[in-house]
């Protein structure tokens, strides 16, 4: 009886270190799966009186989500980068997953929400499927248009604010016209650029480029004054020239601030390239909102926005990626 309970004593240390890594890799490569059954479950129960050509589709639809848990799943058994990413990432995916059952719920089955203005994902699902067209071509068309002004933007930006932070003169006469000038929103010089650009889409990447160009400016401007006195003595001793120290040395170590920068910048060129779509370019993404909402079609709004989400944080998700390669040498100390 002794020697038994020893032996289990022994024994617990290994099973409580075991248990919980061998539970998380069991959620990690059924968790997902079973929440699109939940989700397939929610939708065969309340969706007996829609549209058949609506229930087919958004039920091939989770039929897939469900074939790549699965393939997910396997993976895992194989690549162990991929099985820790979803060990982190299947409860969010999960969750994404069941809010799509519970917004069935509340729009499909108890009818909380009025009609025609909240759709049921099936029916939001229905109307990207028949206006897929329209939708890849506005998608492609405000990508068009955000990079070109994004970009011109970024380039401005972080010539302004190198130039107003390495040398005083252009400090002196710029900060004055960036406390001027740059907190206007960018959407309120739609009616000015309308009047003065040639064409619409000239003046939404102008207007693109405004409201990318103050937040890359004064964060540029303010990692390249705060750049540390005893990096540029160390180079001015080893006979470095002024074009070296503002290349090589405070460039480099405003990088982290630059990158703030156009971060903040890409989300003031979402919000200014919608606006700029919607009022005077009529095509892109913000042009298809309008567009919908105006012939009440909110199952193609609600499909509009999705694509929105996914195209945005498709482009933020590669913002953080060149960051993290390009400031490599601060992994690790980057907490944002």
């Amino acid at each position: 009886m002794a020697e038994s309970s020893s032996s289990v004593a022994s024994a617990t240390p290994e099973a409580v270190a075991v248990a919980p890594a061998l539970r998380k890799g069991l959620l990690a490569k059924i968790g997902f799966p079973l929440a699109v059954a939940a989700a397939y479950g929610i939708h065969a129960a309340v969706s007996k009186q829609e549209p058949e050509l609506e229930t087919r589709n958004y039920t091939i639809f989770l039929a897939g989500l469900g074939g790549l848990g699965l393939l997910a799943g396997a993976l895992q058994l194989f690549l162990g980068g991929f099985r820790r990413w979803m060990q982190e990432m299947w409860p969010i995916l999960s969750a994404a997953v069941l809010v799509f059952g519970v917004l069935e719920i509340v729009t499909t089955g108890v009818r909380l929400l009025p009609l025609p203005y909240f759709p049921s994902p099936p029916k939001i699902l229905q109307s990207a499927i028949q206006d897929r067209v329209l939708i890849w071509e506005s998608t492609y068309h405000s990508l068009f248009l955000l990079m070109r002004g994004y970009l011109l933007g970024v380039v401005m930006g972080v010539v302004t604010g190198v130039c107003i932070g390495w040398f005083k003169t252009a400090r002196y006469w710029g900060m004055p016209v960036m406390k001027v000038v740059g907190p206007i929103p960018a959407t309120a010089w739609i009616p000015l650029a309308l009047i003065i650009s040639p064409s619409a889409t000239l003046s939404a990447i102008g207007l693109i480029a405004i409201a990318v160009w103050f937040p890359v400016t004064m964060l540029t401007a303010s990692g390249i004054a705060n750049t540390r006195s005893s990096y540029l003595d160390v180079a001015k001793t080893l006979g470095a020239k002024p074009s070296y120290l503002i290349f090589r040395v405070a460039i480099p170590a405003a990088m982290p601030n630059i990158f703030l920068g156009l971060f903040m910048g890409l989300g003031a060129a979402f919000l200014t390239l919608v606006v700029a779509e919607t009022v005077g370019v009529k095509s892109g993404l913000g042009w298809y909102l309008g567009w919908s909402r105006e012939w009440a079609e909110y199952g193609k709004v609600f499909a509009a926005l999705g694509i929105m989400a996914i195209f945005f944080s498709t482009i933020m998700t590669g913002l953080f990626a060149l960051r993290d390669r390009v400031l490599v040498w601060q992994k690790g100390t980057i907490k944002w």
